[in-house]
């Protein structure tokens, strides 16, 4: 778990802020990147979409780094607000207030890490899926599985060791929620263990940004 001095555990020689200051990565950056491909029709999600044209080095690696931190934004924005709602009871509202804080931890490092060149925060409408239990439920699963298989698919894009060291550090996070929430489900067999396969997929951004897309939860 991570606080605002976490950034110091992995970057003692000041690799990730030399990372955002060579890298030379704004918002608009991306937000052009995404227009040019095709992605600017789709809102929020352009954000994603405008990560996966980074070459290799600093500058993907930045890139990589905004694209976690959408997906934290989200997931920190679900769970405030079905904690808001206060309908949960129980080890679900455990539940959704530790995966909640945790989720935040991992915002503020990656803002911390990236500096001036994080994006800003989308804005989001989580409609039914923040209303009642079972849709909480299988919308946590969702996105906590889409958050392992995303920090899985660009941990070995990712050029600096360090920056490697902190994603991994997060990945094995998001990991446990996902395990968590199944545990918590009710569902049987499977779909309800806490590790329902021997083997995790790994998602691609555009993979990524296709669930994120589907889910119509960033609306700006």
């Amino acid at each position: 778990m991570f606080d605002t001095n976490a950034l110091d555990q992995f970057d003692r020689d000041g690799a990730l802020q030399e990372t955002r200051e060579k890298a030379g990565v704004t918002r608009a950056s991306l937000l052009k990147r995404a227009a040019i491909g095709g992605g600017a029709a789709i809102g929020g999600g352009a954000i994603l979409a405008g990560t996966a044209a980074a070459a290799p080095g600093k500058t993907q690696d930045i890139a990589i780094l905004n694209f976690a931190l959408t997906l934290e934004y989200l997931e920190e924005a679900f769970y405030s607000d079905v904690q808001k709602n206060g309908f949960l009871k129980g080890n679900l509202a455990t539940f959704a207030e530790v995966a909640g804080r945790d989720e935040a931890r991992h915002r503020i490092f990656l803002v911390k890490a990236l500096g001036t060149k994080a994006i800003k925060k989308p804005v989001f409408d989580f409609g039914a899926a923040t209303q009642g239990r079972t849709a909480f439920i299988n919308t946590a699963i969702a996105l906590e599985d889409t958050g392992v298989s995303a920090y899985a698919g660009q941990g070995p894009r990712l050029f600096d060791k360090k920056v490697v060291a902190a994603a991994l550090s997060i990945h094995s996070v998001e990991a446990r929620h996902a395990a968590w929430i199944r545990q918590l489900s009710g569902k049987t067999g499977r779909q309800g263990s806490p590790a329902p396969v021997p083997f995790d997929v790994s998602r691609s951004m555009a993979q990524v940004l296709a669930i994120v897309k589907g889910t119509g939860f960033i609306v700006g």
